[in-house]
């Protein structure tokens, strides 16, 4: 066990909320670790959207997502109020709703003024049942089906082709008008991210390759059924560097010059997303508005370099926009000190819930929400309660001496939680609910042991009575 005169521990849970300065709406979502509107309570507990994280868990038992509609909506706001100060042409901010996708966040999205980048036909229906406006939608993946093609197109939404089988596939389809595309490509550029999660180096799945520029755009040009808007490419994901935003903005730049040689006037130029957030005190992302100059800067710059006139410029934000906005509560329940070693914690969910730190090694901070300002001065381990030795949320966490019954919290999951969650050892997904101004609304039932076996079917001859 790791000795706590080794580490420097935190007093309590307080360190851990939003610096109090200023309004919620100028501080960037993405370099706090709890939402923006967290606070402790008279009870000495946490407070998220004016909702007691306990009585949350009272109400809708645990494990239980918990998102903070005003926290979401700021990000959404500095993303769009950043834009209209330093890009001085047309933009469109998407969310990146792979991230997390379902009724109720693409309709907020959606409210704000947003986008909505989908990757799949399932993200397409959703964004579309919540309400938005297809010409809103922007359709990537590099292996989307004739069908979900087919189902994009008909919907009206603007399809990122990334790839020969693709670009044919829809150059070959019958439409009422014509069908309205984007090209992806991949930018070559390095960031220092997670090896699974660098999408604009070369050795990448995603888009057509450098070489291939002057040919699509060539093949494109020639297709009466096809209209190509502009070009799009993504460098990665939780990125805290601004100088590749730069770099890609004049290789992007350069390629819509080629465009036009090619006969091709392309009027949109999508940088995709990346910006990193705060996951733990050792993370220090750039702000939002930091990273809209860059990029903004960045594209008109090279734009008068090239004397081109300014194209209508997108970006897709995901995790910087709903990471922070969420938190995940649990129930503590077993404890195990093996001496000399580690003390386990275990709460009542894990991997499957937030898939994250067994699949990438990701690292989350933690708090106990019903004694916040208990002096932290435990070393522990929480684990999940999933049969998986690697079913570990966080390997060294400071936390109060906590008992059975204790609700932790686990900060900074909103991004990829609930979106790859999973039935493993069939436990049902938990519920998820958005909080503000101290009323808290489900949006995401939890799943239930019915709905675990909903999709099974029982072949008739395995129903047969045994035999003697």
């Amino acid at each position: 066990m790791v000795s706590i005169q080794e580490k420097a521990v935190p007093i309590s849970g307080y360190q851990y909320l939003p610096a109090p300065m200023g309004g919620s709406e100028s501080r960037s979502p993405n370099q706090q670790l709890l939402p923006l509107t967290a606070r402790v309570n008279e009870q000495d507990h946490l407070e998220i959207g004016g909702c007691d994280v306990v009585t949350l868990v009272q109400q809708f038992r645990s494990p239980l997502y918990i998102l903070d509609e005003d926290t979401f909506r700021a990000g959404c706001r500095q993303y769009r109020e950043a834009f209209a100060r330093y890009y001085p042409g047309e933009f469109l901010v998407l969310y990146a709703s792979k991230a997390w996708n379902c009724l109720a966040i693409c309709a907020i999205a959606a409210n704000e003024g947003l986008g909505i980048d989908v990757v799949s036909g399932g993200e397409v229906y959703t964004a579309l049942q919540a309400g938005v406006n297809p010409g809103k939608i922007y359709f990537h993946g590099n292996n989307k089906s004739p069908e979900e093609l087919r189902f994009a197109v008909a919907s009206g939404c603007t399809v990122v082709v990334d790839n020969w089988l693709e670009l044919r596939t829809l150059a070959a389809m019958t439409s009422n008008q014509p069908i309205r595309i984007m090209v992806r490509f991949t930018p070559g550029i390095e960031c220092h991210t997670h090896e699974y999660i660098r999408t604009g180096h070369l050795d990448s799945k995603f888009g057509f390759d450098p070489d291939q520029v002057e040919e699509v755009f060539r093949f494109i040009s020639g297709q009466r059924s096809l209209t190509c808007c502009g070009i799009h490419a993504h460098i990665g994901s939780q990125i805290f560097e601004l100088q590749p935003h730069t770099d890609l903005a004049g290789v992007l730049v350069q390629w819509l010059v080629l465009a036009r040689e090619c006969g091709l006037e392309l009027t949109e130029l999508n940088v995709g997303g990346g910006l990193g957030i705060r996951y733990t005190e050792a993370d220090d992302p750039p702000s939002i508005d930091e990273w809209v100059q860059r990029v903004s800067v960045g594209v008109a710059t090279a734009c008068e370099a090239q004397q081109l006139p300014l194209p209508k410029l997108l970006c897709e934000p995901g995790r910087s926009l709903i990471g922070p906005a969420c938190v995940t509560a649990y129930t503590v329940g077993a404890q195990k000190t093996i001496p000399n070693i580690r003390t386990y914690i275990s709460i009542d969910g894990g991997m499957s819930d937030n898939p994250r730190p067994i699949t990438y090694q990701s690292s989350y901070r933690s708090v106990v929400a019903n004694q916040m300002s208990a002096p932290m001065t435990e070393n522990v381990t929480i684990a999940g309660k999933h049969c998986e030795s690697g079913d570990i949320l966080i390997k060294d966490a400071q936390l109060p001496v906590t008992a059975t019954g204790d609700i932790l919290v686990v900060m900074g999951t909103g991004a990829y939680n609930y979106s790859m969650a999973s039935n493993y050892n069939r436990l049902p997904r938990p519920a998820a609910v958005l909080v503000r101004n101290g009323e808290a609304n489900l949006f995401l039932q939890r799943e239930t042991y019915e709905d675990l076996i909903r999709h099974d079917r029982l072949p008739e001859r395995l129903m047969a009575p045994e035999l003697p």
